[in-house]
């Protein structure tokens, strides 16, 4: 009995440990924290004039997170719709390609880390308009 007892003891351990590991992990994640911001001036680097243009050529293009599409909830085509999906949805961890979380632009090469770096910054700075 008490053998028993130990191995399913240790068998919903490796359970647990099996679904945890597999699990997404990007809200423990702070993509902004390691952005380099000291070059990105935050009175410039804003939604109007430079997010948008970034997210318009690789994200909120047709069939994707455009108004109409707004692939996985995620509609990229105004400031406030922007901001919003930024706050509640896994958008730093896709650009990032975060583990756990699906890697965009979809089917494209990663965004530069340059271009990565000014999302970031637009994040950490409070995504000035």
């Amino acid at each position: 009995m008490r053998k028993t007892t130990i191995a399913l003891l240790l068998f919903s351990l490796a359970f647990v440990f099996v679904a945890v590991s597999c699990s997404k992990d990007d809200d423990s994640v702070d993509y902004t924290a390691d952005a380099d911001c000291s070059a990105v001036v935050a009175s410039t680097n804003t939604y109007t004039n430079v997010i948008s243009g970034i997210l318009d050529v690789s994200c909120a293009s047709a069939g994707c997170h455009d108004a109409i599409t707004a692939a996985e909830g995620v509609d990229l085509s105004t400031y406030a719709k922007t901001k919003t999906a930024f706050e509640n949805k896994e958008v730093l961890c896709s650009i990032h390609h975060g583990s756990g979380c699906e890697p965009m632009p979809q089917g494209g090469s990663q965004l530069s880390a340059g271009v990565i770096n000014l999302i970031d910054c637009w994040v950490k700075n409070g995504y000035a308009q």
